[in-house]
């Protein structure tokens, strides 16, 4: 009797909450499948983010608003602590308001173009002619100085065509749209020499060295600017150099208005157009009306976050994400906003199937990505720190889950982190081979660039991305013209929001966190200069397009 009463007395000792840790359910899987299959809510993210909200660009205000409503819907479905949180981008907001351009002479047509970023606009409509300025390939300084006062009496008062017409190849092969299972297979095998490796995505091609007598073409590019502006030209066009009529603007690197004459990218059929008549020694005459606007309270952008709080675990965070910011050139469908919307979804279908999470998930939506995972960055470094001058916080990251490589369906995922931690997310993924997941691999890249795992990862912390199907984003959605809700395949998407519910969940259910790099393990730093502020880090532009 008194054994009983003693160990009565010992039990109600134990605190509650230990009491009140809960396996993880048995069926958990199949009712997040259930879930997203019949209450998903993925394509109506979509519709706001994209035709309510698009285009994001990081300061302006249609991101605002889009990281406004990304927050009052993350509270309706029950998330907690759900705010916008600030960082300093430091350059005003902008955003294009009209563009109409039109040939006027010696034939009458319209004409594809998008603004760049950060420029002027005209001021009213513009009718000028034509002239095509054909700069020398990789020049020296000495070359460039000779070829601008060369052509110093042509641009004042004219509408400037900014290199030659760019020939664009036929696609006669097309690129596979999907990985097959053995492929993906092979590509998630730790046992692998090559797991992990998923090609060149635009600007991670490797580049020959730079002749240091030869100018960049970003030298190029700002020397140019200088140019047109110092002489009087009234606008300037750069070919967009893409099949398809697809158009690729991004912006000024300045950001200051004040440094660039009115600047556009025509899609690369108008511009042949153009050039071919120029060469024909035929005069042509055009015509622009650009309404551009800037922002100075878009100094000051936002990251977005909201929580579904933990149990015992709770001061232990899970996050996932992507970026909600965009580029202009169309609604920012893939680029990030099918991100945005799988990551909301995932911790909305555990938020309505009433699971208690033992540690808290915490979903960001970041901005600032395309000019160089800055609100990343700033979170990260705001919050965690890094491993070489850690935060209260920095070990109590579990790990970060992101995606950013368009509508396809998640096939994997790379950690960084030892073998353990690819073995741990591994096995949460092994009940999703039948959607096509083939396993998980660890790297120990601490690069920054490509998305914003990789600001995680840079500070030492565990960032996870996730691999997916490639579709048509590389080819043709990624931040061009093409990048719309109409390119987002809803069968896909809704995979990869249950495999990152049913992930997060395994993960947030651990009674360890995942497995991660100590000081004694932890790689070096890269040796490569980082970005500058306000710069793309290493993936975020290809090559040519400064």
């Amino acid at each position: 009797m008194k054994r009983i009463t003693a160990s009565i007395i010992c039990l109600a000792l134990v605190p509650v909450t230990a009491l009140a840790q809960a396996p993880a359910e048995p069926d958990i899987n199949a009712r997040i499948r259930q879930e997203e299959a019949n209450h998903s809510q993925i394509m109506r993210t979509m519709h706001y983010l994209t035709d309510m909200y698009g285009p994001r660009l990081t300061g302006s205000p249609n991101h605002k608003a889009a990281a406004e409503w990304a927050i009052k819907q993350m509270k309706e479905w029950g998330f907690e602590n759900a705010h916008l949180d600030p960082w300093d981008f430091g350059h005003p907001g902008w955003t294009n308001e009209r563009l109409s351009a039109r040939i006027i002479s010696p034939v009458k047509d319209e004409l594809s173009c998008k603004a760049l970023a950060w420029t002027p606009g005209t001021n009213g409509t513009v009718t000028a002619q034509a002239v095509q300025l054909v700069l020398p390939e990789k020049p020296t300084q000495a070359e460039m100085d000779a070829y601008l006062t060369s052509v110093k009496e042509k641009v004042k008062g004219k509408i400037v065509l900014a290199g030659k017409h760019q020939a664009v190849k036929v696609i006669t092969e097309p690129t596979p749209r999907r990985i097959s299972d053995d492929q993906a297979r092979e590509r998630f095998d730790p046992n692998n020499a090559n797991a992990g490796r998923q090609g060149n995505r635009p600007g991670n091609r490797e580049q020959p060295p730079q002749d240091p007598s030869k100018l960049t073409p970003r030298q190029i590019n700002e020397q140019l600017d200088q140019f047109l502006l110092a002489g009087g030209a009234l606008l300037r066009i750069n070919d967009s150099a893409l099949d398809h009529g697809q158009i690729r603007a991004f912006n000024n690197r300045t950001f200051d208005v004040t440094k660039t004459v009115p600047t556009v990218v025509m899609r690369n059929e108008d511009y042949g157009r153009i050039s071919r008549i120029l060469a024909d020694s035929t005069p042509v005459e055009l015509e622009f009306n650009i309404v551009n606007r800037t922002y100075p309270e878009g100094a000051t952008s936002y990251n977005t976050v909201g929580e579904i709080l933990g149990s015992d675990k709770k001061d232990e965070v899970i996050m996932l994400g992507g970026h909600l910011d965009s580029w202009h050139s169309a609604t920012g469908a893939t680029d990030n906003a099918i991100g945005c919307a799988v990551m909301m979804e995932a911790a909305r279908i555990l938020k309505a199937l009433g699971v208690k999470p033992r540690r808290t998930i915490r979903v960001a939506l970041w901005s600032g990505e395309e000019q160089g995972l800055l609100g990343s960055q700033a979170y990260v470094k705001q919050h965690f720190g890094s491993v070489e001058e850690p935060k209260p916080e920095f070990s109590t990251l579990d790990a970060y889950l992101n995606i950013d490589a368009g509508t396809g369906r998640a096939r994997g995922a790379s950690v960084f982190g030892p073998p353990a931690a690819a073995d741990v997310l591994r096995q949460a993924l092994a009940p999703f081979a039948d959607l096509g997941v083939m396993g998980s691999v660890a790297n120990k890249g601490r690069n920054l660039g490509g998305s914003d795992n990789t600001s995680f990862s840079h500070a030492g912390l565990p960032g996870i991305g996730m691999g997916q199907d490639p579709i048509e984003y590389f080819q043709y959605t990624w931040h061009t013209s093409l990048d719309t809700y109409e390119h987002i395949i809803e069968d896909d998407v809704k995979t990869s929001a249950t495999v990152i519910a049913a992930l997060i969940y395994q993960l947030a259910m651990r009674d360890e966190m995942l497995p991660r790099f100590d000081k004694a393990s932890m790689p070096p730093l890269p040796k490569s200069p980082e970005p500058a502020p306000g710069q793309p880090a290493p993936a975020t532009q290809p090559p040519g397009h400064e």
